[in-house]
């Protein structure tokens, strides 16, 4: 059984903006995403971001780093 995660509220948005501005998915990016794929109540535009972000990952265009934070 998986662990209870909530979304905050804009947090798809927020990661979206950040892998857009750095080129990288960290870590607390990575648990964001996680979150939002066990979220049965997730919003459509919240959804297709996230299945954005997983393809341009798989893609090359976004690099997977093991930091908390870009910066």
């Amino acid at each position: 059984m998986f662990p209870q995660l909530q979304l905050l509220p804009g947090a798809i948005s927020e990661i979206l903006a950040s892998v857009t501005d750095t080129g990288f998915l960290t870590v607390s990016d990575r648990y964001g995403l996680m979150a939002a794929v066990l979220d049965e109540s997730l919003n459509e535009n919240d959804r297709r971001s996230a299945n954005r972000l997983l393809r341009a990952v798989l893609r090359g265009r976004v690099q997977v780093v093991d930091r908390l934070c870009a910066a």
